[in-house]
């Protein structure tokens, strides 16, 4: 199916993609995946003629639904700096939201932090916006990913955040099997790789219940 005709199963990921957070990113795809959604990131397409920008902004157009992980803030350790992509994609997304097209001001979005109130201290401009906080825990938030498409789609089809929760443990116990499988070493894991693991997990799982 074209990407554009599936725009209200599309949900757009802007998290920092490293291996610290690397967990919840994970726990974060498989959410989403058995929510009956497909996750959306820039880590799925590989052209290096690709304009990162231009990546970015094809993919929150074909996205009705949007997660934005605004939690890393840390320095660089290499340069000093700190991060802006996140709250850069963000503004991305309600700009799309705020002076697109009708289906543009369909989107929704999760804004997602450490901390409930920690954003004031960095991004105050989004004062207002409806913050979760994850704590750095996967069950905390899969169950705000959970709770937020099945109010924002209104679809009676989710199951609940301890259901998903207990599906994404066993999911990741059977991982490594599921690599030698496929003779990729865990650390070789793409986004790509790691989606089509857990489509077909859950395409079994769902079977065999």
């Amino acid at each position: 199916m074209d990407a554009k005709n599936n725009y209200n199963d599309n949900v757009f990921i802007n998290c920092p993609f490293d291996d610290d957070h690397k967990e919840l990113q994970n726990a974060m795809v498989f959410a989403i995946y058995d929510c009956g959604f497909v996750p959306r990131c820039a880590l799925e397409e590989n052209d290096a003629g690709d304009v990162r920008f231009d990546k970015i902004r094809r993919l929150i157009e074909i996205s009705r639904y949007g997660i934005h992980d605004i939690s890393r803030t840390e320095l660089d350790r290499v340069n000093g700096l700190p991060r802006f992509n996140m709250p850069f994609e963000l503004g991305l997304f309600l700009g799309a939201r705020r002076y697109g097209d009708e289906d543009q001001k369909k989107k929704s979005l999760l804004i997602l932090d450490r901390e409930e109130y920690r954003y004031q201290k960095f991004l105050s401009d989004i004062a207002g916006q409806d913050i979760r906080s994850h704590a750095g825990n996967s069950a905390l938030l899969i169950g705000h990913v959970r709770n937020w498409l099945s109010s924002a789609s209104r679809r009676t089809t989710i199951p609940g955040g301890k259901e998903i929760t207990a599906r994404y443990a066993l999911f990741s116990a059977d991982l490594p099997t599921m690599c030698q499988q496929f003779r990729i070493s865990p650390d070789e894991i793409t986004f790509n790789d790691y989606s089509l693991f857990v489509s077909e997990w859950l395409k079994k799982t769902n079977a065999a219940s």
